[in-house]
């Protein structure tokens, strides 16, 4: 039998781009910690040991130890030659006021710099280098190295080499151990790293005359401190980084006039021994090297900024809308549950027609139109068959029930079909629902008692998971209880409703003429022709009690499907009525209040939002980890606490809730990419089609088992 190549699966560009633009920020926020060293970081520093296998020559000798070449030699300073050292830079704040005060005198100096200051501030580098300054290394992460293997040791000098050549295009051979000191403080656990660093071609530097300025002594003392005695010549230890150097600046700028006013000049360690300059031009790939990577540490940084100022606005909004969520809802609650709350003076008894739109729901309409015979309020049922081609209309028709219609036409998209049936409808009042959704008997009464007031143009009703038994369809509860139907309360108090949802809403008939009917400018007609509604001036209310079963997608490319349906459709509605918020009367007030918050809470929040997840992984890794975990969870403790009132609101068991920290975690994640794919698709101007989600017809009859929720006054 011949064998078949396997095909290759390849990641389609619509999951692809989404994917690396997260795979990209979260690589610039480790770069990021790298860089900051926040992950890498030593602090350790080791006591000191026994000294007997240090050669006496070393403990006696001066602060530039060579041990290149296998030699064992120290060097000192000539008299009247001071050599200024300055370690753990450059700094943004002292290196420029060390190096105005250099410049001042017209003294040179050396800087032993860490690569990860260097890699964020290159351009001091540069200045130091050139305004005549020697540049040495001081490792990247400034960790006490006699801690360390070879080959971290080689990292340490590579990485701060790299920053070095993409700062100021040089390498240097000067090197300083982090925490030394003088010569004479060699012991058996350094010595073997000093040999080592020789070993890799670098003269190292330490001192002989330490102005003990990181403890802060005061002016004068550090002034002291660094005054060499006799006129000998000195290698100077001072610092422009790691705390606050003003004394350290005050002190050199009289340091400097007084030495020189005694004899002395202020050089670079080769000019002092009359050697050749230690810091060389780097060319070729070395150079382009180590500027790729200080552009990437800088892109690594403003990025960072980006996203922790994306932070303190998702924050801004998670707590806001979790703030009007619950004062309003409440308030909602309160109103419509109050005794003698009426919608208007009679109640609606008049018949009302219900448009189904079906493709291809042949697993699912038998129990959607049943539910509809259970109904409470008189219906006639017009089930629009749009070309389905599993026999869905043919289902329809041999049930022979009573009232129920079959409109067939070619397929045309679900505004075509729903205008069709708004074509054939009898009754002023019109519900609409999908092929794939079951209504409780009193589904229909609940859903048009708000048009006794005849400001009410529009009602969404109560849409409901009906497939929660598997953790997707547990998740999509929760969001659905909390997410859409608290929101929903929220909006109907603002008079904002965004969208009537497509499982269970109602209109007049009336009100949807004068918009021009159901559009498809946009892949969310429940959202475009509830925006115009409101542009028009018409009411929208939300009936809670109007309760709708629907089968939510159960896999996750269904669900994505659905979700980029929604959000790239959303988009596309807020663009369609942007007009609204220059316009006047009800159309004006929703396009300033309503369009805003659709655009935060519905938009932007949700795609900011992962970074409260991406900021969670970066605090895991890079500290504080206690800090990053307490902050999470009270996130999630404020998520909660909002989920448990809209559960209770909705009297929905609680149960579900357990699987709350898992959503957050995993299914945010999934729309985050979902809304950027949504992102990519609008900016780049692509075209989405209509996606149809596959059914399995599990959501039979509406669930007994829930508790009975009290029944509202009737009008009247």
């Amino acid at each position: 039998m011949a064998s078949h190549p396997r095909r290759r699966t390849r990641l389609p560009l619509r999951y692809l781009l989404p994917l690396l633009v997260l795979v990209a920020t979260l690589a610039m926020l480790m770069l990021r910690g790298y860089v900051h060293n926040e992950i890498l970081a030593d602090h350790r520093i080791r006591p000191s040991a026994a000294n007997d296998r240090v050669p006496q020559r070393i403990l006696d000798g001066g602060p530039v130890i060579d041990t290149r070449d296998g030699r064992s030699d120290s060097l000192r300073i000539p008299d009247h030659r001071i050599v200024l050292t300055f370690d753990d830079g450059p700094d943004p704040t002292w290196t420029p006021k060390v190096l105005d005060v250099l410049k001042k005198h017209h003294a040179h100096a050396v800087f032993f710099v860490t690569g990860t200051m260097t890699s964020r501030h290159p351009e001091l580098v540069r200045r130091m280098v050139a305004e005549g300054h020697e540049v040495g290394l001081h490792t990247f992460g400034h960790p006490d190295l006699s801690y360390h293997s070879t080959k971290r040791i080689d990292w340490e000098l590579s990485q701060n080499q790299l920053a070095l050549a993409g700062a100021a295009g040089i390498r240097s051979s000067l090197f300083r151990p982090p925490y030394s000191s003088s010569a004479n403080a060699i012991d058996n656990r350094s010595w073997p790293v000093t040999r080592y660093i020789g070993s890799r071609g670098y003269l190292t530097v330490v001192d002989d005359t330490d102005s003990e300025d990181w403890r802060k002594p005061g002016v004068e003392r550090i002034i002291l401190n660094a005054t060499p005695h006799g006129g000998r010549g000195a290698v100077v230890l001072m610092h422009d980084s790691g705390g606050d150097r003003h004394q350290t600046v005050q002190a050199l700028d009289q340091l400097l006039p007084r030495l020189q006013q005694r004899g002395y000049t202020f050089q670079t360690l080769t000019a002092a021994l009359r050697a050749p300059s230690a810091d060389t031009r780097v060319t070729g790939v070395d150079l382009w090297k180590g500027k790729a990577w200080i552009f990437l540490v800088k892109a690594s940084d403003n990025i960072t900024t980006v996203l922790v100022a994306g932070l303190a606005v998702v924050g801004c909004l998670v707590f806001a809308r979790f703030g009007l969520m619950l004062l309003l809802s409440g308030a909602h609650a309160r109103r419509t549950r109050r005794p003698g709350f009426r919608w208007g003076e009679e109640p609606v008894t008049e018949p009302v027609s219900v448009l189904v739109p079906a493709y291809n729901e042949a697993k699912c309409i038998e129990n959607t139109v049943r539910s509809l015979m259970r109904s409470e309020h008189p219906i006639e049922v017009l089930v629009i068959d749009d070309g389905s081609a599993d026999g869905t209309a043919d289902i329809v028709q041999a049930l022979d029930l009573p009232d129920v219609r079959v409109i067939r036409q070619a397929n045309a998209g679900k505004p075509a079909a729903l205008n069709r049936g708004l074509a054939n409808a009898r009754h002023e009042l019109v519900v609409m629902m999908d092929g794939d959704t079951v209504f409780e008997p009193a589904t229909v009464r609940e859903l048009v008692q708000p048009f006794a007031d005849p400001r009410v143009g529009a009602v969404a009703g109560n849409a409901k998971v009906g497939n929660k038994n598997r953790l997707i369809g547990a998740w999509q509860h929760i969001e659905y209880v909390m997410g859409f139907n608290l929101d929903r309360r929220m909006y109907d108090i603002l008079r904002c409703m965004p969208t009537i949802p497509g499982a269970v809403g109602a209109f007049r008939r009336s009100a949807l003429q004068r918009v021009g009917g159901m559009s498809d400018d946009t892949l969310a007609e429940d959202t475009d022709v509830t925006m115009a509604l409101h542009r028009d001036g018409w009411r929208v209310v939300y009936a809670e009690k109007a309760r709708a079963w629907t089968e939510a997608p159960e896999s996750v490319q269904q669900l994505w499907s659905q979700r980029y349906r929604w959000s790239y459709g959303t988009m596309q509605a807020i663009w369609k009525h942007r007009g609204a918020l220059f316009d006047r009367g009800p159309s004006g007030r929703f396009g300033r209040v309503g369009l805003p918050l659709v655009s935060l809470f519905m938009v932007v929040a949700p795609l900011l939002a992962p970074l409260i997840d991406l900021f969670l992984v970066y605090g895991l890794v890079f500290g504080p980890t206690a800090k990053t975990v307490l902050a999470w969870c009270a996130v999630l403790a404020v998520q909660a606490l909002c989920a448990a009132y809209a559960f209770h609101l909705d009297r929905e068991r609680l149960t579900p809730l357990f699987s709350l920290p898992l959503q957050q975690l995993l299914y945010r994640q999934l729309m985050y990419v979902v809304l950027l794919q949504s992102w990519i698709t609008a900016l780049t101007g692509g075209r989405l089609r209509w996606q149809k989600l596959r059914r399995t017809g599990g959501v039979a009859a509406p669930p007994t088992e829930r508790p009975p929720v009290p029944e509202a006054t009737p009008a009247g």
